[in-house]
């Protein structure tokens, strides 16, 4: 519906071409503030106020109107700015739909045009152009229904999230014997018909890391730490970070599977309780949503390493070339590898302020060469670099990356080792690290979450992980052997064991998965031993589908192989 067919549905009399402007200018205004008597007091307020208005401004456009002098804009103002700037055009949703695209899967995210949550598909091109003219049309039909509010309170409330999600995970078995103390974990509401919640005004709070992929096959991992001020309902998701600017060709790990464990209590093996882990899908993304008690927990990101293992390295005749010489003779970082340290500072970036903080250069200098930058050096680091508010901007973090190669007379040596600690091989691929983004929204209260420490083979993770798999699993006894289960937990895109040995003595358990089809085990191989010491779990494998677009059917057999 037009908005004039609207505006005449709901009695309003005909207006004059600035009464109409002046209509809108209000319904947009409303949809991001309570009162068209509040201030706009951030350029980010302006940004979104002036989307809702159907304008796309540009950040020369956001700093023309919000200049360091300015404090606020009132809703004259608003409509000043409004007046002056042109509405955004069709072709241009477009151009901007493709850019947002990235893997052209015919999605964007509304955290990329600084509009909270979901996703929007091209097929629903119409509902993207009108937009704000709807959001216009329900502000004003709320002006309507409150004749005494017409003229001075222009509030809008957002509506609430759905309270459930969808998901389409597969019905596990219960266990035929309790062999295990029970184990409660938060349950996941879930919708059968949205998948991701509609959580506008939702508290929202994000934060970036990446796996790595060690030489031992092992992965490290940033932990994090979430504080719930109040008991809520939270919405968690993971999902692999895209770092690529090419629509046609996404980052290399964007198929790797991700997913989060959520435990709280102490720091300790002992006192750790796993609450709950994301294990519902939604296209890349791994979710979660259920209600979290106020208190603090443990975020401990996890991938199966089905698909980020350690492949056979292809020999480089001659690696990129890192740094060159100008003209004049001075050395210079060469655009290949200004790109690689560019998606390097977008991963290190934590928090997404376009700047790095000491901590987050710290975890940055951990990574890299294992030590960390004090206080006294980065006051130096702050003296020569470029820096924005007591933070390492981009280009500072380039200029820093010169002088070090500056300092060893163009030698790459220093620099290579940087690189294959952050997951590159000698071509600048990033092949053995998966940078990942968590999004944690919370209905009441806002959640804070930080990062702790940076842990390859975490004890507490291992034991969430074997718990989630025990809590939720089948369980069978080997042959000839009542005291090894096998555990197996059947997930909506995973299937994962644990073996439990509960005799006195250490047992050899052989694992064959040659009749399993399409699948892919975090082992590396169809066939392999393992050994369980005396009264112990251990996680014995992860089951992936090689193409998740086909069939995938998990066979496997476990046998005990006899002491010699």
């Amino acid at each position: 519906m037009s908005l004039q067919a609207s505006s005449q549905s709901i009695g309003m009399q005909k207006c004059t071409d600035e009464e109409t402007f002046y209509m809108h200018c209000r319904a947009a205004y409303l949809t991001v503030f309570r009162s068209s008597l509040a201030s706009i007091s951030s350029k980010h307020q302006l940004c979104r106020v002036l989307q809702q208005a159907g304008r796309n401004p540009s950040q020369a456009t956001l700093n023309k109107h919000w200049t360091p002098s300015t404090t606020k804009l009132n809703f004259d103002d608003f409509c000043e700015i409004v007046k002056n700037e042109r509405p955004t055009e069709v072709h241009e949703l477009m151009r901007a739909f493709r850019k947002m695209d990235i893997n052209g899967d015919g999605y964007i995210s509304h955290n990329e045009l600084h509009i909270v949550l979901t996703s929007v598909s091209t097929a629903s091109l119409k509902l993207l152009e009108s937009t704000a003219e709807q959001c216009q049309i329900a502000a004003l039909e709320r002006l309507e229904a409150d004749a005494k509010l017409k003229r001075q309170n222009f509030g809008n409330e957002l509506d609430s999230p759905p309270k459930s999600l969808a998901s389409t995970a597969v019905t596990v078995p219960q266990p035929p014997h309790k062999t295990e103390p029970d184990i409660t974990l938060k349950k996941a509401v879930f919708d059968n018909k949205k998948m991701f919640p509609l959580c506008q005004d939702w508290h929202h709070t994000c934060m970036k890391g990446s796996f790595f992929l060690e030489e031992d096959g092992g992965i490290t991992s940033l932990q994090y730490r979430l504080t719930v001020p109040q008991t809520a309902t939270v919405y968690l998701t993971i999902r692999p970070l895209n770092l690529s600017q090419r629509l046609e060709k996404p980052s290399s790990w964007m198929s790797v599977d991700t997913a989060v464990f959520v435990v709280s209590g102490k720091d300790t093996k002992e006192d750790s309780t796993l609450v709950c882990f994301t294990e519902s899908r939604d296209k890349e993304k791994c979710c979660w949503k259920g209600e979290l008690s106020a208190g603090t927990y443990c975020l401990l990101p996890f991938t199966t390493s089905c698909r980020l293992r350690k492949r056979t390295r292809k020999s480089v005749s001659k690696p990129v070339t890192l740094v060159n010489r100008t003209d004049t003779g001075e050395l210079d970082l060469t655009r290949d590898f200004r790109g690689a340290l560019s998606d390097i500072f977008e991963v290190i970036d934590l928090d997404g302020n376009g700047l790095l903080s000491l901590e987050e250069y710290n975890f940055f200098e951990l990574r890299t060469s294992g030590e960390n930058c004090d206080e006294e050096a980065w006051a130096v680091c702050k003296e020569n670099f470029d820096t924005r508010k007591n933070q390492l901007s981009r280009q500072g973090f380039m200029e820093l990356n010169l002088m070090e190669a500056s300092e060893r007379g163009g030698d790459p040596t220093d620099l290579w080792v940087t690189l294959e600690a952050m997951g590159y091989n000698r071509n600048l691929e990033m092949v053995e690290a998966c940078p990942f983004l968590i999004d944690v929204y919370c209905e009441e209260g806002q959640c804070t979450l930080q990062p702790v420490s940076l842990e390859s083979g975490h004890r507490i993770l291992n034991t969430a992980l074997q718990r989630s798999i025990t809590a939720r699993s089948e369980v069978k006894t080997l042959r000839g052997q009542e005291n090894v289960l096998v555990y197996t937990y059947r997930g909506e895109h995973r299937i994962s064991t644990v073996i439990a040995n509960k005799t006195n003595q250490k047992v050899t358990v052989h694992v064959n998965n040659e009749q399993s089809k399409n699948c892919s085990s975090s082992r590396g191989m169809s066939v392999f031993a393992v050994e369980v010491p005396a009264r112990t779990k251990m996680v014995c494998q992860h089951v992936l589908p090689i193409n998740e677009h086909q069939e995938w059917t998990y066979n496997c057999v476990e046998s005990i192989i006899p002491c010699q």
